[in-house]
């Protein structure tokens, strides 16, 4: 028989994905755990291998089609199989298809297929946290997807246009076009409304010679979360110039044998990144949230690493990372990276980060200001290592020339909750471990 391939689960808070590319035509034969297609989600780009072994049947989804997890994208089977129930490519199981009318007389209790479970779980998480952002309560929103969920699309149109339809008031007020205005202040009042902006110029004019190329998936997901960090936090930044030559000497020392007993290169990173993590405890308003009038302060310290790839940009995360030594912390880095670029992350691998670093330095940057990776408060960047004359002062207080390997790093931190002082003090925290620090090596 026919062996279904469904469009997985790729985490709790996933309910569905997009089909970016087929590895295999109909026809094909195909082993088991060989890579079949790759998807896109909300949270992270992956290859799906196949689940069994045959001939590839059937392609049911088609690229750049969004279906809800569960849905049968394939079949894999024998080349002499006829399969049953053939669907066209692109067309979803009817099962997945029902229309809304058809089940929003259902109430919560009795099934997933209600109205509030639609909105709940068909939802993507980016659309949520745009309705919570701008609080807008999902049910008042028609959505015109699959299975009635709300898109990102019928969001916007809500936010410029208001609601299509919605009962009318005991006591009908006039109701604007609205957005949360950020620069309201929130503490302990009622956030401000704003009149929604107007359009944006085109970006070329008639006859203008332009190329047009639609934005990817992980392209849009980046678009849409750097806009919304700028919108929440009062993003404060400060850069310290930190001098490498400690880390540099501890490196070219230590790096022979680092390898060969944790199998894995030792860059300057991880130097990084526990002079980071030890900040983090000693100033641990960086490693928390903002949940409305309240702080949350993470008991768990997990680094987000940005990771640069050729369609776009990631941020896997280095869970626990306060509890790594130095070569803990390089394996899991170069492990989580590689694996960044081969698609092979699972979700859980790029969420629950408390706080980022971010590496411009490797492409020659002097130093860069990072937008902050919400609900995080504070993002880290830094620099190239780069040999300057600096002046030295002696033990015997006498000044000197000397070349040193030095670098500039930036704090880009929440003004809303993270004081001038404290971020200069983080980050003199971190140049003095840097400095000074052993790191367990000595």
């Amino acid at each position: 028989m026919a062996f279904d391939v469904v469009m997985p689960q790729m985490g709790e808070s996933i309910a569905e994905a997009t089909v970016l590319k087929w590895h295999r035509q109909v026809g094909d034969m195909i082993a088991k755990d060989d890579t079949l297609y790759e998807i896109s989600t909300d949270k992270v780009d992956a290859e799906i291998p196949a689940p069994a072994a045959g001939t590839l049947l059937e392609i049911l989804v088609e690229v750049n089609a969004t279906v809800p997890v569960g849905t049968v994208v394939a079949r894999i089977g024998d080349a002499s199989e006829k399969p049953a129930g053939i669907s066209s490519p692109g067309t979803a199981p009817a099962a997945t298809m029902a229309a809304p009318a058809a089940v929003t007389s259902h109430t919560p209790e009795e099934d997933d297929n209600s109205l509030e479970g639609r909105l709940r779980t068909k939802s993507s998480p980016l659309v949520r946290e745009m309705a919570k952002q701008h609080g807008v309560d999902l049910a008042r929103v028609q959505g015109s997807g699959q299975a009635g969920r709300v898109t990102k699309e019928d969001l916007e149109v809500y936010l410029t246009k208001g609601p299509a339809t919605t009962p009318s008031p005991v006591n009908p007020a006039p109701i604007l076009p609205a957005v949360h205005d950020p620069s309201a202040p929130t503490m302990g009042q009622t956030p401000a409304l704003a009149v929604a902006p107007a359009p944006s110029m085109p970006a070329f004019a008639v006859g203008e010679r332009v190329k047009v190329e639609p934005m990817s998936r992980m392209r849009k997901i980046i678009a849409d979360n750097m806009v919304a960090s700028r919108r929440t936090s009062a993003h404060v930044y400060t850069v310290f110039e930190i001098d490498m030559t400690h880390v540099a000497q501890l490196r070219n020392k230590h790096k022979q044998a680092f390898e060969a007993q944790f199998g894995s290169k030792l860059s300057f990173m991880p130097f990084v990144m526990m002079a980071a993590c030890k900040a983090l405890r000693a100033y641990p308003v960086a490693n928390a949230s903002v949940d409305g009038d309240n702080v949350v302060y993470k008991q768990d310290i997990n680094l987000g690493v940005a990771v640069s790839l050729d369609w776009g940009l990631i941020v896997p995360v280095v869970k626990n990372a306060d509890m790594m030594n130095l070569g803990g912390l390089a394996r899991s880095l170069n492990d989580l990276a590689e694996r960044a670029r081969t698609k092979q992350l699972k979700p859980d691998e790029i969420s629950g980060g408390t706080f980022t670093i971010t590496n411009p330095g490797v492409y020659g940057d002097t130093f860069g200001l990072p937008i902050i990776n919400q609900p995080q408060v504070a993002i880290q960047g830094v620099g190239a290592i780069v040999k300057r004359p600096v002046v030295i002062t002696g033990p015997d207080g006498t000044d000197f020339i000397a070349i040193r390997q030095m670098m500039f790093s930036s704090l880009g931190f929440d003004h809303r909750i993270i004081d001038g002082a404290i971020g200069d003090l983080f980050m003199a925290f971190v140049k003095k471990e840097l400095e000074t620090s052993t790191f367990g090596l000595e």
